[in-house]
């Protein structure tokens, strides 16, 4: 990869992890439009970027990480439902990987829901991601799975979620947030662990790739997580929900006129 790719990869899974939006359909475009081949490195540098991310989560949530052990325990059982999925249906996911038309389709029936999200959940009773039970915590992880689909955004189910079990839009935002910081690691660590395993190693160049990939993205996450809890505050979801639908129409337009996408 050379620098320039790996500062658009970078800034592209900064902004869109934490947005509803799907990072995997912006990584398609993104790396279709760059001519990049999905080598093993490749694959892994998409997902090995994602712990700059989770810093980014923990500093501006610093105080609240280190707050008590019952912080983590919710976090623990939202997380346990995406854990025991994803390890009992790797395979059955990885062959919808291959399928960029699934991303695309998802990308559009997500922004879909999120045109109407605001008007289905208009009366939140939980105003602080910290006041909801263990139950609670159980259905948004349970949400979570949706987005072992590509293309749905494991932010976007999370959020939805939350809303769902009455949380404002600040605060499911939120604990959308947290709840990315065990899912993204276990997500890296076992990309990283597969990595090794196929038997590859790192070159001295490649490590650098990944160090400024990590380095970039944890500076743009910060920047699109601030940007982001402000605006659906104010403003709601309907304007991601119409990006998805475009997103979803472009990868669509681009197969159907003979593109080869590959899924990274």
């Amino acid at each position: 990869m050379t620098l320039i790719e790996t500062i658009v990869l970078a800034i592209v899974e900064g902004l869109t992890e934490f947005l509803p939006v799907s990072s995997t359909g912006h990584l398609i475009i993104a790396t279709a439009l760059l001519g990049i081949e999905p080598s093993a490195f490749v694959k892994l540098f998409t997902v090995a970027i994602q712990l700059g991310t989770i810093i980014s989560v923990v500093v501006l949530y610093f105080k609240r990480f280190f707050k008590s052990l019952d912080f983590y325990f919710k976090l623990l059982v939202a997380f346990i439902p995406a854990a025991v999925f994803g390890l009992l249906f790797s395979d059955v996911i990885d062959n919808m990987l291959e399928s960029p038309m699934t991303v695309a389709i998802t990308l559009v029936i997500g922004g879909i829901i999120l045109l109407f999200v605001d008007k289905w959940f208009n009366k939140p009773q939980i105003e602080d991601s910290d006041n909801i039970s263990y139950f609670t915590a159980l259905k948004i992880g349970l949400f979570q799975c949706l987005a072992m689909i590509p293309g749905t955004s494991r932010s976007g189910a999370t959020i939805v979620g939350g809303m769902a079990q009455n949380l404002s839009r600040k605060a499911a935002a939120e604990f959308s947030f947290f709840l990315a910081v065990p899912t993204m690691f276990g997500a890296t660590a076992k990309k990283l662990l597969d990595f090794y395993k196929d038997g590859n190693q790192f070159t001295s160049q490649e490590v650098n790739v990944l160090i400024i990939g990590n380095v970039l993205g944890f500076i743009v996450a910060i920047i699109a997580i601030k940007s982001f809890i402000g605006f659906v505050t104010k403003y709601g979801f309907k304007a991601f929900g119409w990006y998805r639908i475009v997103i979803g129409a472009i990868i669509i337009v681009m197969l159907l006129s003979g593109h080869s996408l590959s899924i990274i």
